[in-house]
């Protein structure tokens, strides 16, 4: 039996799920953006709950998302939370295996004047606002708001198994439908892998789920065992989506790992981990990011170990001179190392300087024991909100109480604090595999970006290994040179996914090549793209401008009208007089304006406010409820029988208006963003396009030169004048797209000449009409023979099919670009600027076609 999630591609297809609309209820409360694989999550809920389909779970429905650490879970949470309550659910019980989760959970949940806080400043469903509230037991639950009791799997055990009075019993469960959310779910099936649910937390947590039919059960975890036959056997069926480790690193959503072996002893570790902390800091400011990196001090075992660590630590700091700073400099093979010691150089400062400033960072209040029991709430909110400005902490010294449920962004190097080993023929052992879990936490990603257009939350110099501020996106494991160790951490850390080992990586040169850097074009030509801006809503003066199109709305009428039928007869007796439905189309401006007025103020997108965001050329809501471009125009459809379309209340308008208002609102945020992409401007080629280095996989399509592919696409691009760098080390695809343009090479030089093909490595974005960023993978330039002022520049993306449908609005993107087939004059020269759709091998054929054609238009 497949695993749920792979029933649902089965049943859907990736292209249905990802064309599930996120309602606005989640997306519209949700303080912070979703990512596509959280709104993945969404869609997968809402397509599994709402729709049947042959392996859809039974009720009681339990699912399990397995979900990296670091991707968000607890915004998926809430996102469900907000879907649920639409769908008529009010409580809600959260569960995790330890107390610090608990505070750390109810702070992202109840808590707005936190960082965290997972929610607007107001949640509004159905046009009323909806408050969330914590709740001691169900009895002080309300129909209308969120109600959310917070506890460990440990407490309601207790609770359930030893009632007592005003605690949860097992009898709240019955009358009302409850939603359960497992957090660090794994700890649940103790039971199941010993065989013998009798008396455990996961028996507790399963009768809870089946006392009402309606009951749900979501869980949470990174970690999935799925090596054990009895934890598969009970999650197949429930595993709804997959987002392991792997898959977000492979997306670009965590740091890189990097693992800085060294024979130094235990001082000299601690001083280069702290010369590279000056050196991220030091280098984001110049680059005006605001980053305050910290370290985490690792001990093994005890917490008299890691408070002996600290002692020594801040007499480290005490003692720090000019002299040991030098030592590491003169002494340390670390290449990052010394190119800190390079920027402090150019940047005048000097090594009693970089000794005085670390003296200053570390000083002692601005270091944290993570094992200190008796300050846990203080300490929890420090740990929690180390990214926050007015976070003093620098140092974290800890044993083993970080390994779940810990998020921090800003953590960049931990050192470890001690040096023996406990694998076993090459396998890792326990402290070793806690360590790999400890790293994957630390992992996650600090956001920052240069440019306006750069996404924030991703790696962006996988690809540009020479680029100084790749070190803002890698955190750095300090150890003692043990091959044995290394080895084995490597392998947990492989298993883990977040991390790729070096030697399955290699550097790849692209150099460019002398015919044509000296050509006129890389000399004096340029380059055209765009940049992200802020929207401008100034030319938005109707719906339309805005793309809203579904304004034909459909509204029931209520009615008394029904039929009883026999259970064993197909006789039916008529209950209602009028069975016969019938359209009636009302416009707006038959409805009476304070009515319509009233259904505005219910909905606060609606609020002139906000409203005059997306519409400035209102001057006031009588403008938008009167003018024919907004509502005035608009009609409702009521469907009831004759007598009740007479009787039409000013309630069932509200009813129909508020429908109405919902579904534009929905157009609206979908079709509109707070920014765009610009007019295109020129860079000169020269200063765009250089030599450089890219890292690949060595055992991939990527590290295969053009020369060296399969037969059918192999090409000696050598000698090929038209392609700008020595070679192309690219997917498959693209080196089929560049044999393809090898093979028509002659016949288009008849027409054409000056042509260049670039290979496109991050060096230039374009941003479509949403303000969403674009890399294609090449850039045609040619001119005309008949006119050698008219220089083409055209944007060819190759696509495998399995992304074709993912990355469509890539491709319409292209589409519009050559449709619009942009000219720009600099000087007596003409620059046009266009694109094809998606070159894919197997429409080839068609390819060829359309790109010979872009030339005539």
């Amino acid at each position: 039996m497949a695993f749920l999630y792979d029933t649902l591609l089965q049943e859907f297809g990736k292209r249905a799920i990802s064309q599930v609309t996120v309602p606005t209820h989640i997306s519209g409360n949700l303080k912070f953006g979703q990512r596509p694989y959280q709104q993945e999550a969404f869609q997968r809920f809402i397509l599994c709950h709402s729709e049947n389909f042959v392996g859809k779970p039974n009720k009681p429905l339990h699912l399990l998302y397995n979900m990296a650490t670091g991707s968000g879970k607890t915004l998926v949470m809430a996102g469900l939370m907000l879907q649920l309550y639409e769908k008529g659910y009010r409580n809600f019980l959260f569960f995790v295996n330890s107390n610090n989760i608990i505070q750390k959970t109810k702070d992202n949940f109840l808590n707005p004047q936190t960082s965290k806080y997972l929610f607007n400043d107001k949640v509004v469903i159905n046009g009323k606002e909806v408050f969330l509230k914590q709740i001691h037991n169900f009895d002080e639950a309300d129909h209308e708001n969120i109600n959310i009791k917070f506890t460990t799997i440990q407490q309601l055990h207790i609770d359930l198994n030893n009632t007592k009075e005003n605690s949860i019993t097992y009898e709240d469960f019955t009358d009302k439908k409850i939603v359960m959310i497992a957090d660090e779910a794994h700890h649940l099936s103790s039971g199941t892998k010993a065989g013998n649910l009798f008396g455990s937390w996961e028996e507790t947590v399963l009768k809870i789920l089946h006392q009402n039919f309606d009951n749900i059960l979501l869980e949470f975890t990174a970690t999935l065992d799925y090596e054990s036959r009895e934890i598969i056997n009970k999650y197949k069926d429930k595993v709804i989506y997959k987002y392991d480790l792997s898959q977000f690193r492979t997306d670009k959503f965590s740091k890189e790992i990097n693992l800085v072996r060294s024979l130094y002893d235990e001082k000299e570790r601690i001083i280069q981990a702290l010369i590279l902390n000056l050196y991220r800091q030091e280098l984001a400011t110049t680059n005006n990011i605001n980053l305050k990196p910290v370290i985490l001090f690792k001990a093994k075992k005890t917490i008299k170990e890691s408070e002996q660590n600290k002692d020594n630590f801040h007499k480290l700091i005490d003692d720090l001179s000019e002299q040991m700073i030098e030592k590491i400099r003169k002494t340390s093979t670390v290449p990052i190392v010394q190119k800190a010691f390079q920027f402090f150089e150019t940047k005048n400062i000097s090594l009693n300087e970089v000794a005085q400033r670390i003296h200053i960072n570390f000083r002692e209040e601005n270091c944290l024991s993570a094992n200190n029991d008796s300050e846990a709430e203080k300490n929890q909110i420090l740990l929690n909100t180390l990214e926050d400005e007015n976070n003093p902490i620098r140092a974290v010294f800890a044993v083993q109480k970080l390994n779940e449920g810990w998020d921090v962004l800003n953590l960049f190097d931990i050192v470890r604090l001690y040096e023996d080993r406990d694998g076993k023929d090459g396998n890792p052992g326990k402290t070793t595999l806690s360590e790999a879990q400890l790293i994957g936490r630390g992992a996650r990603y600090f956001p920052f970006a240069l440019e306006q257009g750069d996404d924030k939350f991703v790696r962006k110099y996988d690809d540009d290994v020479s680029n100084d501020l790749k070190i803002l996106e890698e955190l750095y494991y300090h150890t003692k040179e043990d091959s044995r160790y290394i080895s084995e951490l490597k392998k947990a850390l492989v298993e883990t996914g977040i991390y790729e080992d070096d030697i399955n990586l290699e550097t790849k040169k692209l150099t460019l090549k002398p015919i044509f850097k000296n050509s006129e074009l890389y000399k004096k030509g340029y380059v055209f793209s765009n940049k992200k801006q802020p929207k401008n809503f100034d030319k938005v003066k109707s719906f339309m401008d805005l793309g809203v199109t579904k304004t034909n709305y459909r509204h029931q009428l209520s009615s008394g009208g029904g039929r009883v039928s026999n259970a064993f007869f197909e006789l039916e007796s008529l209950i209602s007089f009028d069975e016969v439905i019938k359209p009636q189309d009302i416009q707006l401006k038959d409805i009476p304006k304070h009515v319509i007025g009233y259904a505005l103020s219910r909905n606060p997108f609606y609020y002139f406010d906000n409203l005059s965001r997306y519409f400035p050329n209102i001057r006031s809501l009588s403008d938008f409820i009167e003018d024919k471009n907004y509502l005035s125009n608009l009609e409702i459809t009521f469907l009831g029988s004759y007598n009740r379309l007479q009787e039409i209340s000013h309630f069932d308008y509200l009813q129909a208006l508020n429908g109405l208002l919902q579904s534009i609102e929905v157009e609206i945020k979908n079709n509109s963003t707070d920014y765009e992409g610009s007019e295109y401007y020129p860079q000169p080629i020269h200063q765009v396009f250089r030599d450089k280095e890219i890292r690949v996989n060595k055992y991939s399509e990527r590290a295969k030169s053009q020369s060296e592919t399969s037969d059918r696409f192999r090409v000696n691009l050598d000698k090929e004048d038209w392609f700008s760098f020595n070679d192309n080390f690219g997917t498959i695809e693209e080196k089929a797209f560049v044999s393809l343009f090898s093979r028509r090479f002659e016949g288009f030089s008849h027409k054409f000449e000056n042509i260049h093909l670039i290979r496109n490595e991050r060096e230039i974005k374009i941003f479509d009409k949403y303000g969403r960023a674009f890399e294609p993978d090449f850039l045609l330039f040619c001119s005309e023979r008949a006119n050698k002022q008219l220089t083409f520049q055209v944007f060819i993306e190759p696509k495998g099919a399995h992304l074709i449908g993912y990355d469509k609005w890539k491709e319409d993107f292209l589409k519009v670009i050559g449709n619009e087939q942009k000219s720009i004059k600099i000087y007596t020269d003409t620059y046009k600027i266009t694109a094809v759709p998606f070159y894919n091998y197997g429409n080839e054929n068609e390819f060829k076609k359309v790109l010979e054609s872009t030339f005539e238009k």
